[in-house]
C-alpha cells in the first residue's frame, strides 16, 4: 500500500486539523482518517465500562476488540451512534488521557494503517506523520494560539447548545498540550519534514487551499 498517498495533518487540540483535513479529503476525493476519533472511542467505551482512564491493562483489550464503525460521516461503538458522545468535552478529556499509554496506541496502529486504501488517504492526529504514515507524502503541523484555540473549542460547543467558561477551556487546552507533547510514546511534534501552518488568522478555506497547493508540487 505504500504507492497509495498519504497527506498527513497533524497538530494539537482544536487547531483546525480536522476541519482542514475534511475539506482536503473532499476536494481530492481521498479517504479521510480521524485518528483522534479512535482514542475517544477507547475513552467512552472505558467509561462506559468502569475501567480507569488511566490503567494501562485495562485500557489495552477494549482498544484491541473496539466494535467501531464509520459510515457516512457517523460513528458506531458496539451498534450505538455515538457521533454526538465522542465529542463531548469529558470524552476529549479522557481520549488525551488514554492516549499516553504505549499499549492502547499499538493497539490502534494496524486500524489506522487499514484506512490507506486508494485513491489516497488524508490522515488526521497527532502522530500521523512521525509514526502511523512516516512515508506519507505531504506532511503539514497545524498549530494555533492556545487562546485562539480555546475560542473555538467554546464555537464548536456552543453550536451544540453545551455553555463553557473560556477560561476553563484554555487551561485544559494548555493542559492537554502539555500531556501530548511529553508522552514518552508518540508525543505531539512536527516531523522534521513537516511544515507548520499557523492558523491562528487563517480561514479554514485559506488553510486547506494551502494544504491542497502543496500536495500538488509534491504529486507534480
Amino acid at each position: 500500500m505504500s504507492a497509495v498517498p498519504v497527506i498527513a495533518i497533524d497538530g494539537p487540540a482544536a487547531s483546525g486539523k480536522g476541519t482542514v483535513a475534511a475539506a482536503v479529503a473532499r476536494a481530492l476525493g481521498f479517504h479521510l482518517l480521524d485518528s483522534g476519533a479512535l482514542y475517544r472511542l477507547v475513552a467512552l467505551a472505558a467509561m462506559r465500562s468502569g475501567v480507569p482512564l488511566d490503567t494501562e491493562a485495562g485500557l489495552v483489550p477494549l482498544a484491541a476488540g473496539l466494535d467501531a464503525r464509520f459510515e457516512s460521516g457517523r460513528v458506531q461503538l458496539h451498534g450505538d451512534d455515538v457521533t454526538a458522545a465522542i465529542r463531548d468535552e469529558p470524552v476529549s478529556e479522557g481520549a488525551s488521557r488514554v492516549a499516553v499509554h504505549a499499549g492502547v496506541r499499538k493497539a490502534l496502529l494496524a486500524r489506522q494503517r487499514a484506512f490507506r486504501q486508494p485513491p489516497g488517504l488524508v490522515a488526521d492526529g497527532r502522530d500521523m506523520g512521525t509514526v502511523v504514515f512516516p512515508d506519507a507524502r505531504v506532511k503539514v503541523f497545524v498549530t494555533a494560539s492556545a487562546e485562539a484555540r480555546a475560542l473555538r473549542r467554546q464555537r464548536q460547543l456552543a453550536e451544540r447548545g453545551q455553555e463553557a467558561d473560556l477560561g476553563e477551556l484554555l487551561d485544559e487546552i494548555r493542559a492537554r498540550d502539555a500531556r501530548d507533547s511529553r508522552r514518552a510514546v508518540a508525543p505531539l511534534e512536527p516531523a522534521p519534514d513537516a511544515v507548520t501552518l499557523d492558523t491562528t488568522d487563517l480561514t479554514a478555506e485559506a488553510a486547506a487551499a494551502f494544504v491542497l497547493d502543496r500536495y500538488a508540487r509534491r504529486a507534480g
